[in-house]
This record gives C-alpha cells, structure tokens and sequence, in this order.
C-alpha cells in the first residue's frame, strides 16, 4: 500500500521501518490522546490508553485494508481501547479538566473581548460535555469537535448509521439539559 496524502507509509511499517512508524505516532499522537481524555476523563489514563493504542495500531496495522480514512481506523482503535479500559476498571474515573491552558497573542485590542467570550463560551461547553457519561462525550466530541460525519461515526463505533443519529440525538438532549441547567446561574448572576 502506497502512502497517499495524510496516510501513514503502511508499507514501509509493515517492514520495519522504525522511522516511518514514529512519524504515524508523531501525527496521530495528539488525536488519540484527544480522543482518550475526552472519553476517560482522567490525563493519567488517557496517556496510558494512548499508549495501548499505538501498541494496537502496530500489531494489526497490517490489517488495515484503506476502506476508509487511516484517521478512521485510528478513532476506531482509539475508541475500542478507551472502551477495553472503562470496561477493566469497572467504575466511574475521577473528573479532571480536559482543557489545557493555551496562551495566545491579542494581536488587536479590538478582538480581545471577543476572544475572551468565545473561549469562555467554548469552556462552559466542554465543561458541560465533561458531566455526560462517557458514550455521549464520545459522539459529542467525535462529531463536534472532531467533525467527524456520521458514516465515520458509524465506522469509529461500530454502529449503523441510523444508530450514530438517534445516539448523536441522546446525546444532544441531554447535553442541552446541562447547558440549560449551567445558564440560568450565569444568567441570573449576570441579569439577576
């Protein structure tokens, strides 16, 4: 299998080549671990399961057929293990914030408000998203944040289309019940 665009040098893996393997953690490395918190919860976890991953990844590369997008394959494998650890550790991992702190240049004084309420408005989301059980975070965060469609979602968890839609549809609503539930203090403490 030829490299083609984004995809990993398969071929050059499957022989040996530690190099080209390293370059596929390289770029995949934040995307996994992306996905692994957003579903665990917890950064000690998601660095563990993002290892079993690529440890994953290398033992059934040769597996990988190019039906679909490599960065597919990868979310399956991210998303199966993620469930492989929630299944072994059999309780509820302990809430720690997914954010990290990114530092920015306000460039243009007139912007900066706006930067602010948007990412203050983009906090309030994910800290939303975070009270979901992990399945909801998981679509949430596949289809939102990663935009992913829903014929990826079907293939990243195994499911038929028409079952992404009504799970994305759950997941929505119950996602609105929380924003719902976090506005009225801000709106009463703004306005009250």
């Amino acid at each position: 299998m030829q490299q083609k665009g984004n995809q990993p040098n398969i071929e050059a893996i499957l022989n040996g080549d530690s190099q080209a393997f390293s370059k596929l953690v390289d770029d995949y490395k934040n995307l996994v671990y992306t996905v692994a918190l957003r579903m665990l919860k917890n950064t000690e976890e998601a660095e563990e399961v993002a290892q079993d991953t690529f440890v994953k990844v290398f033992k059934s590369l040769k597996h990988f057929k190019g039906d679909s997008k490599f960065s597919t394959w990868i979310y399956r494998v991210t998303y199966n293990t993620c469930l492989d650890r929630i299944k072994k550790n059999k309780k509820e991992l302990l809430n720690t914030s997914i954010d990290a702190v990114e530092g920015f240049d306000i460039k243009d004084v007139n912007n900066a408000l706006d930067t602010i309420l948007a990412n203050e408005k983009a906090l309030l989301v994910r800290k939303c998203v975070e009270q979901l059980s992990y399945k909801d975070a998981a679509i949430i965060s596949l289809f939102y944040f990663e935009e992913k469609n829903l014929k990826e979602l079907s293939i990243i968890l195994s499911l038929s289309e028409n079952t992404v839609k009504v799970r994305l549809f759950r997941a929505r609503t119950r996602l609105a019940i929380i924003l719902k539930k976090q506005l009225k203090p801000v709106t009463l403490e703004n306005y009250g």
